[in-house]
């Protein structure tokens, strides 16, 4: 039980990573503070969240919003009284295309979820963060690790975040707060599982030559769940981390090494 009776953020609840860092945590002994802009899927995930036994409130929320981010914050500690840990996980895909022809608004866009939506949240969690000496965990992608066309935009985003987060662990160290990133590789989950069946159907082969193509790349011969993903922020989140700050752990099954 390394989050018992924590309260744990997150931001960018769905059904894929979102859900599984909530209930990771909730498995781990945490109450969970989810946040999404979709309210169906808080909801389902807030049911799920106190079947493990925990307390769960879901707020509508959009990182963008200034006072949609104000109200999660108001609302986490007037129903918790603390925060011991704030995971970003909101994510808007830019367009992929190259930045030489991407259109700069819709980039502009991305950047307002991924980087100053998560910054935005973490300066209105830093008091009750700072009380209880708690964590940040940035969401961020093996994409930082690479250069390849069309995922500029996309890198351009998550290089930032990652910049952000090892700022923001400089900055808040002395207040007893540490910040970190987490790096995925391709998630085998509903929208990874989607896109390879895509990818076959429109080559025409089984969607498992696709996976043993994308998963040959890697050192263990597999692609990570997202179970796997959550379980390093649950331990990022976790005293068990407590002298780690300012890193960025990757979670890609040795597809990129660090």
């Amino acid at each position: 039980m390394l989050l018992q009776d924590k309260v744990v953020v997150v931001s960018g609840i769905g059904p894929g990573l979102g859900r599984s860092i909530a209930l990771r945590s909730a498995m781990q002994g945490a109450d969970v503070v989810l946040a999404a802009r979709t309210e169906s899927r808080l909801a389902e995930v807030a049911r799920e969240v106190t079947a493990l036994g925990r307390r769960a409130l879901a707020v509508p929320t959009d990182v963008r919003d200034a006072g949609a981010a104000q109200r999660l914050a108001d609302a986490t500690l007037a129903e918790f009284g603390r925060a011991d840990a704030l995971v970003h996980n909101a994510l808007a895909m830019p367009p992929l295309k190259d930045l030489a022809a991407v259109d700069l608004d819709a980039m502009r866009a991305a950047f307002d979820t991924n980087v100053i939506g998560a910054l935005r949240l973490t300066r209105l969690f830093m008091p009750a963060l700072a009380a209880a000496a708690g964590s940040v965990t940035m969401i961020s992608s093996m994409v930082v690790r690479f250069s390849q066309r069309t995922m500029g935009p996309y890198k351009a985003s998550k290089a930032a975040l990652l910049a952000v987060a090892q700022s923001l662990a400089s900055e808040l160290g002395p207040q007893g707060i540490r910040v970190n990133s987490v790096a995925p590789g391709h998630i085998w989950g509903d929208s990874l599982q989607w896109y390879f069946g895509y990818l076959a159907k429109k080559r025409g082969v089984d969607p498992s030559e696709i996976y043993d193509e994308t998963a040959a790349n890697t050192d263990l011969g597999r692609l990570p769940l997202p179970d796997e993903i959550a379980d390093a922020v649950v331990f990022l989140s976790s005293p068990m981390a407590s002298a780690i700050t300012g890193q960025c752990v990757d979670v890609n099954c040795g597809e990129y090494h660090h």
